[in-house]
Protein backbone atom coordinates (compact mmCIF):
# COMPACT_ATOMS: atom_id res chain seq x y z
CA UNK A 1 0.00 0.00 0.00
CA UNK A 2 1.43 3.48 -1.18
CA UNK A 3 2.08 6.47 1.37
CA UNK A 4 -0.84 8.43 -0.15
CA UNK A 5 -3.83 5.58 -0.23
CA UNK A 6 -6.84 5.76 2.15
CA UNK A 7 -7.14 4.27 5.32
CA UNK A 8 -9.51 1.33 4.92
CA UNK A 9 -13.18 1.76 6.25
CA UNK A 10 -13.56 0.81 9.61
CA UNK A 11 -16.70 -0.10 11.51
CA UNK A 12 -18.48 2.53 13.44
CA UNK A 13 -17.62 2.60 17.05
CA UNK A 14 -21.06 1.82 17.98
CA UNK A 15 -21.61 -1.24 15.90
CA UNK A 16 -18.14 -2.16 17.46
CA UNK A 17 -18.39 -1.91 21.19
CA UNK A 18 -22.12 -2.54 21.13
CA UNK A 19 -21.11 -6.19 20.62
CA UNK A 20 -18.75 -6.17 23.14
CA UNK A 21 -20.65 -4.54 25.50
CA UNK A 22 -23.46 -7.22 25.33
CA UNK A 23 -20.63 -10.31 25.60
CA UNK A 24 -18.93 -8.54 28.74
CA UNK A 25 -22.39 -8.06 30.03
CA UNK A 26 -23.28 -11.77 29.45
CA UNK A 27 -19.88 -12.73 31.00
CA UNK A 28 -20.70 -10.76 34.16
CA UNK A 29 -23.89 -11.89 34.24
CA UNK A 30 -22.98 -15.80 36.60
CA UNK A 31 -20.89 -13.31 38.90
CA UNK A 32 -23.72 -11.12 39.54
CA UNK A 33 -26.22 -14.41 40.18
CA UNK A 34 -23.98 -15.35 42.37
CA UNK A 35 -24.13 -12.39 44.71
CA UNK A 36 -27.36 -12.03 44.36
CA UNK A 37 -26.67 -8.81 42.65
CA UNK A 38 -28.01 -6.53 40.07
CA UNK A 39 -26.28 -5.25 37.42
CA UNK A 40 -27.99 -1.74 38.91
CA UNK A 41 -27.22 -2.36 42.08
CA UNK A 42 -23.34 -3.60 41.74
CA UNK A 43 -22.99 -0.19 40.21
CA UNK A 44 -25.08 1.68 42.97
CA UNK A 45 -22.16 -0.64 45.43
CA UNK A 46 -19.33 1.01 43.48
CA UNK A 47 -21.03 4.33 43.46
CA UNK A 48 -20.64 4.83 47.59
CA UNK A 49 -16.68 3.92 46.83
CA UNK A 50 -14.41 3.87 49.90
CA UNK A 51 -16.28 6.22 52.42
CA UNK A 52 -15.39 3.83 55.24
CA UNK A 53 -18.28 4.10 57.59
CA UNK A 54 -19.17 7.31 57.03
CA UNK A 55 -22.40 8.28 55.04
CA UNK A 56 -21.42 10.58 52.35
CA UNK A 57 -23.38 10.50 49.17
CA UNK A 58 -27.27 11.64 49.75
CA UNK A 59 -29.56 9.42 47.13
CA UNK A 60 -29.97 12.21 44.69
CA UNK A 61 -25.98 12.67 44.30
CA UNK A 62 -25.64 9.43 43.94
CA UNK A 63 -28.18 9.32 41.26
CA UNK A 64 -26.69 11.89 39.40
CA UNK A 65 -23.35 9.83 39.71
CA UNK A 66 -24.42 6.85 38.47
CA UNK A 67 -26.69 8.05 35.78
CA UNK A 68 -29.46 7.13 36.84
CA UNK A 69 -33.38 8.69 38.27
CA UNK A 70 -33.50 8.82 42.17
CA UNK A 71 -36.89 7.65 41.77
CA UNK A 72 -35.59 4.33 39.85
CA UNK A 73 -32.80 3.73 42.16
CA UNK A 74 -34.77 3.52 45.10
CA UNK A 75 -36.19 -0.02 45.41
CA UNK A 76 -32.22 -1.47 44.51
CA UNK A 77 -31.32 0.98 47.65
CA UNK A 78 -34.23 -0.62 49.58
CA UNK A 79 -33.17 -4.08 48.73
CA UNK A 80 -29.26 -3.61 49.68
CA UNK A 81 -30.50 -1.91 52.63
CA UNK A 82 -32.48 -4.95 53.54
CA UNK A 83 -29.48 -7.01 52.83
CA UNK A 84 -27.29 -5.19 55.21
CA UNK A 85 -24.64 -4.17 52.23
CA UNK A 86 -25.45 -0.71 52.82
CA UNK A 87 -26.47 2.02 55.56
CA UNK A 88 -29.57 5.07 55.05
CA UNK A 89 -29.51 7.84 57.35
CA UNK A 90 -31.37 10.67 57.63
CA UNK A 91 -29.13 13.55 56.78
CA UNK A 92 -28.64 16.13 60.05
CA UNK A 93 -28.34 19.52 57.17
CA UNK A 94 -31.76 18.13 55.60
CA UNK A 95 -34.55 15.70 57.14
CA UNK A 96 -35.86 15.37 53.81
CA UNK A 97 -32.58 13.40 52.49
CA UNK A 98 -31.03 10.16 53.21
CA UNK A 99 -27.10 9.98 53.63
CA UNK A 100 -25.45 6.56 52.17
CA UNK A 101 -22.42 4.11 52.99
CA UNK A 102 -21.22 1.08 52.34
CA UNK A 103 -21.68 -1.87 55.14
CA UNK A 104 -18.53 -3.71 55.97
CA UNK A 105 -20.39 -6.36 54.14
CA UNK A 106 -21.16 -4.16 51.34
CA UNK A 107 -17.37 -3.42 50.70
CA UNK A 108 -16.66 -7.44 50.67
CA UNK A 109 -19.50 -8.02 48.37
CA UNK A 110 -18.52 -5.34 45.87
CA UNK A 111 -15.03 -6.41 46.23
CA UNK A 112 -15.80 -10.12 45.57
CA UNK A 113 -18.04 -8.86 42.43
CA UNK A 114 -15.32 -6.77 41.12
CA UNK A 115 -12.55 -9.76 41.44
CA UNK A 116 -15.34 -12.16 39.65
CA UNK A 117 -15.56 -9.05 36.61
CA UNK A 118 -12.22 -8.68 36.45
CA UNK A 119 -10.99 -12.35 36.19
CA UNK A 120 -13.28 -12.72 33.25
CA UNK A 121 -12.17 -9.12 31.67
CA UNK A 122 -8.94 -9.86 32.21
CA UNK A 123 -9.04 -13.33 30.17
CA UNK A 124 -10.44 -11.08 27.18
CA UNK A 125 -7.80 -8.34 27.39
CA UNK A 126 -4.92 -11.26 27.80
CA UNK A 127 -5.69 -11.59 23.59
CA UNK A 128 -3.96 -8.38 23.37
CA UNK A 129 0.10 -7.12 23.37
CA UNK A 130 0.26 -5.65 26.75
CA UNK A 131 1.13 -2.26 25.03
CA UNK A 132 -2.66 -2.54 22.75
CA UNK A 133 -3.89 -3.48 26.24
CA UNK A 134 -2.84 0.05 27.59
CA UNK A 135 -3.39 1.55 25.09
CA UNK A 136 -6.85 0.43 24.86
CA UNK A 137 -7.40 0.48 28.14
CA UNK A 138 -6.08 4.59 28.42
CA UNK A 139 -8.22 5.47 25.09
CA UNK A 140 -11.51 3.97 26.93
CA UNK A 141 -11.10 5.54 29.90
CA UNK A 142 -10.53 8.72 28.27
CA UNK A 143 -13.67 8.29 26.29
CA UNK A 144 -15.56 7.02 29.40
CA UNK A 145 -14.62 10.06 30.99
CA UNK A 146 -16.00 12.61 28.83
CA UNK A 147 -19.15 14.76 30.20
CA UNK A 148 -22.83 13.86 28.85
CA UNK A 149 -23.32 15.65 25.40
CA UNK A 150 -19.52 15.36 24.50
CA UNK A 151 -20.43 13.36 21.26
CA UNK A 152 -23.60 15.61 20.51
CA UNK A 153 -23.17 18.55 18.14
CA UNK A 154 -24.59 21.48 19.87
CA UNK A 155 -27.81 22.31 17.64
CA UNK A 156 -28.22 18.19 17.73
CA UNK A 157 -28.59 18.68 21.65
CA UNK A 158 -31.25 21.45 21.46
CA UNK A 159 -33.12 19.63 18.42
CA UNK A 160 -33.63 16.57 20.85
CA UNK A 161 -35.18 18.32 23.54
CA UNK A 162 -31.72 18.57 26.10
CA UNK A 163 -29.88 20.80 27.41
CA UNK A 164 -26.23 20.34 27.01
CA UNK A 165 -25.20 17.56 29.88
CA UNK A 166 -28.27 16.19 30.13
CA UNK A 167 -29.39 13.06 29.96
CA UNK A 168 -31.91 13.01 27.15
CA UNK A 169 -34.16 9.68 26.60
CA UNK A 170 -33.40 8.10 30.25
CA UNK A 171 -35.45 6.63 33.17
CA UNK A 172 -38.77 6.65 31.32
CA UNK A 173 -39.84 3.52 30.34
CA UNK A 174 -36.16 1.78 30.82
CA UNK A 175 -35.80 -1.13 32.55
CA UNK A 176 -34.86 -1.82 36.19
CA UNK A 177 -31.36 -2.65 34.69
CA UNK A 178 -31.27 0.29 32.77
CA UNK A 179 -32.24 -0.72 29.18
CA UNK A 180 -35.11 -0.09 27.82
CA UNK A 181 -35.67 -3.73 25.82
CA UNK A 182 -36.54 -5.68 28.97
CA UNK A 183 -32.13 -7.04 29.61
CA UNK A 184 -29.93 -6.48 31.90
CA UNK A 185 -28.95 -3.03 29.53
CA UNK A 186 -25.38 -1.42 31.07
CA UNK A 187 -25.76 1.24 33.48
CA UNK A 188 -22.83 2.49 33.25
CA UNK A 189 -20.13 -0.11 34.43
Amino acid sequence: MSANAPDPPRRDLAAMIVPLGRHLMAAEMPVLRAHRTSMWAYVVLLGLGDAGDEPVRTQAALAREIGADKTRIIGVLDDLDARGLIRREPDPADRRARLLSLTAEGRRVRDSIRAGIREREDRLLARLSPADRRGFLNALDVLASLPPGAFADEDEGEAEGGAEGERVGAGEGDDEDGSADGGEGAPGV
